[in-house]
């Protein structure tokens, strides 16, 4: 493939068809990547949290986001701030997986303020409550970590690691805790 020219799909949009690793990052063309989730796939409430869940617990948040973002483009304009919070949670996830602290604690607690206002209702059995708490906490603790490796201690500010920090959707015990 000529590198030099832009992917193109069926109807001339511009996509790349680089491959890409499990959190989301471009690979070099020829390089074995990670299957990517397919766009503008409808899927009940339901189907989106089992499947957000699945890529999540593979320590693939970016590919979760993904799956939120179909939601929120698909789903009731009632739902559209849950579905783009969760997926902010995800892709703050995936920053903070990549070692990008700021970014990473700034989307987890944008995702947070974004699904408050279901913290109530716990929609499609979400544990909406559960995650702002996550979230709030993970952003805390890759900031801290950031913190400490610009002061040049000994415990640095590496990414963490995705599938170990991964969410529970539906409830149970948040990593971290």
């Amino acid at each position: 493939m000529d590198e030099s020219r832009r992917d193109r799909d069926e109807e001339g949009r511009a996509r790349n068809a680089r491959p890409r690793d499990g959190l989301g990052r471009p690979l070099p063309y020829g390089t074995p990547g990670v299957e990517r989730q397919p766009e503008g796939v409808v899927r009940s409430p339901g189907e989106t949290v089992r499947e957000a869940q699945r890529l999540l617990d593979a320590g693939m948040p970016f590919h979760a986001h993904e799956v939120f973002e179909d939601a929120w483009k698909s789903g009731p304009d009632a739902e559209r701030e849950l579905w783009r919070g969760l997926a902010q949670m995800a892709v703050g996830l995936t920053h903070a997986a990549r070692g990008n602290t700021a970014g990473g604690a700034r989307l987890l607690r944008r995702g947070a303020a974004a699904v408050e206002a279901f913290r109530a209702s716990g929609p499609h059995g979400i544990a909406v409550d559960g995650l702002i708490v996550w979230a709030t906490e993970l952003a805390g603790r890759v900031e801290h970590a950031a913190q400490r490796g610009a002061g040049g201690g000994p415990e640095g500010s590496g990414p963490v690691d995705a599938a170990a920090e991964a969410p529970r959707l539906r409830g149970g015990d948040q990593p971290g805790k």
